[in-house]
């Protein structure tokens, strides 16, 4: 199981890198969009998922799961919806100043 994570995050990553380094502005919202995919996928995995375990400390239970790298996940996705928001509206902007969609500005 660990391995199948291993390249999910790998491949998500990779992905998100490659996507990021092409010369438009649609391929570079995807790729921050795979590299915040693949930071929530490693916080969640990094908190253990326990099944049938209470998030919260309660008195008389000894086991139960790590509410930090739910709250964390949470946490992320509602700034990577307003990071990817942002991103397209700036883009938007820049296509309708400039033209064209290129990163740089200076292609037609």
């Amino acid at each position: 199981m660990e391995a199948l994570i291993a390249l999910i995050l790998g491949t998500l990553t990779a992905c998100g890198v490659y996507l990021i380094l092409r010369g438009r502005t649609f391929p570079v919202v995807l790729g921050l969009t795979f590299l915040s995919y693949a930071v929530n996928l490693f916080l969640l995995v990094m908190g253990r998922l326990t099944i049938g375990k209470p998030p919260i400390i309660m008195e008389g239970v000894t086991d139960y799961a790590d509410p930090l790298p739910q709250a964390l996940v949470l946490t992320a996705i509602v700034i990577g919806f307003a990071m990817t928001a942002f991103v397209i509206v700036l883009s938007l902007k820049a296509q309708a100043e400039l033209g064209n969609d290129h990163v740089d500005g200076k292609h037609k």
